[in-house]
């Protein structure tokens, strides 16, 4: 029986090698926006589809952060990888924060943007069936997006946002997802890990805000690092840039995202990462 790969692209041929993980409301093409602007002599980038999106739409699983981990670490055999790191968007943050309990000495860093804590995101009764109920509401998944880009975007753009994230992912693994990256605590899994960690948050992100990363990414990695961008919600930058339209605010963002996750990956030396 073959066991299941995840549908990629890869980018570049640098020793560095990386995995680019998606947050819970878009797929590989999330990261589209930044490719022109990679180092890909220093790093090669492996963009993936989780299982429930894009082409992984129709793949069955279990739908877990944990699951998603294993997933990296069969596609870095596959691909040849040794060792690499794992840049995670929101939900796809938590992803990359498994890797310290599953192939610790494989991973080089780890980068969240603006990141579900390994504490998972506990949501009260009113929260929890608007993102529950997000799997079939058009209209639940449009009051998330305008609520975690601060209530400032289009409604063009909103709607086709919403639009975009029902196309390229299922519903089930939409909802399923949800039990994973909000109710999952697996702090006890990483704490402690001496793995480098950079947390990239959002200065003016209601959700997932600097202040919450404080309290749980930095004091969960003893080698951890914190930057802030003056954005009004990272988690859908990529997105904003994807889906049409990229104001000079929001490239200057991009730009300065790239910059930062970039000079922190070069501090771990080009060293050996196998072939791409």
């Amino acid at each position: 029986m073959t066991s299941f790969v995840l549908p990629h692209e890869v980018h570049g041929d640098g020793a560095h090698k990386v995995f680019a993980v998606h947050g819970r409301f878009a797929d590989r093409s999330a990261y589209a926006a930044v490719l022109p602007d990679l180092d890909r002599e220093t790093f090669t980038y492996a963009l993936v589809d989780l299982r429930g999106y894009g082409r992984a739409k129709d793949a069955v699983g279990a739908y877990t952060t944990a699951e998603a981990a294993l997933d990296l670490v069969e596609l870095a055999d596959r691909l040849g990888w040794e060792r690499f790191s794992v840049v995670g968007h929101s939900m796809g943050g938590a992803v990359a924060q498994r890797l310290p309990a599953v192939a610790p000495h494989r991973l080089r860093r780890i980068v969240g943007v603006s990141p579900v804590p390994a504490s998972g995101l506990p949501l009260p009764g009113e929260q929890w069936e608007l993102f529950a109920d997000a799997a079939h509401r058009p209209e639940n998944r449009r009051a998330i997006i305008d609520f975690t880009t601060g209530g400032r975007r289009p409604a063009a753009w909103l709607d086709r946002m919403v639009d975009t994230s029902l196309e390229r992912s299922d519903a089930k693994a939409f909802r399923a997802w949800l039990d994973s990256w909000a109710g999952d605590d697996f702090r006890a899994d990483v704490e402690g890990s001496d793995v480098p960690a950079l947390a990239v948050a959002g200065e003016l992100d209601p959700a997932l805000s600097p202040g919450l990363v404080q309290e749980t990414w930095m004091s969960c990695y003893p080698r951890a690092e914190l930057r802030r961008l003056p954005s009004a919600g990272l988690p859908q930058v990529l997105d904003f840039a994807r889906t049409g339209g990229t104001p000079i605010a929001m490239d200057e963002t991009l730009l300065e995202l790239i910059r930062v996750v970039e000079e922190f990956l070069r501090e771990d030396g080009p060293g050996t990462g196998g072939t791409a």
